[in-house]
């Protein structure tokens, strides 16, 4: 096979790759909207997100592919087809779950380190659920001025939101990220990227990017979807919409079906294409 066209199959792969991460996680995002949140106490239980989808997947495809499929998938399935699109905010949740998934798939070099897994997955359930409520904190500190006038209110936004990322951490973080990750990933390596015409990922091919770039571009990002947030919040969304069919329970089911019939066709692109690189 030439340079060329082994570059090109290399790309195949990732478009692929970068669908089906769409496709599954915006399924995932769907069937979580269904499961409803149970209040005990100030503890509210509820199933925040299903990121175990996306952290399999960059570990053992490519991270970048999958973390902007991921992102995706989010704002197509559980946003703009339900009817609503909060503009230049959505930017925060896009980049906050593309920078989480992508250090989780380029941090771990060999997914046979149970260890490693373990700590990239939990480690960016908790980096994601941190900038979320860093940004939360940001836009009352210097989007919403008025609320300074309230005595203390800067400081309870902080156990606010503090609490809520840990409540969500230990709860859906352990539950759909942690342990189905731990779970998934090593009955999965080795087999299922044959399948699809690739090598299994070994500390030898394993992406490496440069830390010191890795760290700062992960940090622009972050102000970024920080700042975009803060606008949003300011008013100033740009182009921002809601349906009057948003949050239908039919438009949900709708979703749910584009988004399994999608991933069928990923999945047959992929064997397909495996194939043919066999052929």
């Amino acid at each position: 096979m030439s340079v060329t066209s082994a570059e090109q199959t290399a790309q195949s792969h990732k478009l692929m790759v970068f669908v089906l991460s769409m496709s599954l996680y915006g399924l995932a995002t769907l069937v979580s909207e269904l499961i409803p949140s149970v209040q005990v106490g100030i503890v509210e239980f509820s199933v925040e997100f299903f990121l175990f989808i996306p952290l399999t997947l960059a570990m053992l495809f490519d991270p970048l592919s999958v973390a902007l499929g991921a992102a995706t998938g989010e704002l197509v399935f559980s946003e703009i087809m339900l009817g609503q699109f909060g503009g230049i905010g959505e930017g925060e949740k896009f980049l906050t779950v593309s920078i989480a998934v992508y250090l989780a798939g380029t941090v771990v070099h060999d997914p046979r380190n149970l260890k490693l897994v373990g700590v990239a997955a939990f480690g960016a359930t908790a980096l994601q659920l941190a900038m979320s409520a860093g940004v939360d904190i940001l836009k009352v500190v210097f989007a919403v001025e008025e609320f300074e006038a309230v005595p203390g209110l800067p400081e309870s936004v902080f156990f606010t939101e503090g609490f809520a990322a840990v409540n969500d951490l230990l709860f859906s973080g352990i539950l759909f990220c942690l342990l189905p990750t731990l779970f998934l990933v090593p009955r999965l390596y080795g087999k299922i990227e044959p399948l699809l015409g690739m090598k299994p990922r070994t500390p030898e091919n394993a992406p490496r990017p440069v830390v010191g770039r890795l760290a700062a571009a992960s940090v622009a990002l972050f102000v970024v979807a920080a700042g975009a947030a803060c606008l949003s919040e300011a008013g100033m969304s740009i182009v921002e919409w809601e349906a009057d069919w948003a949050g239908d329970m039919q438009a949900i089911f709708v979703g749910l079906l584009v988004a399994v019939v999608i991933a069928l066709v990923a999945c047959y692109c992929l064997f397909r294409s495996a194939k043919l690189s066999r052929a």
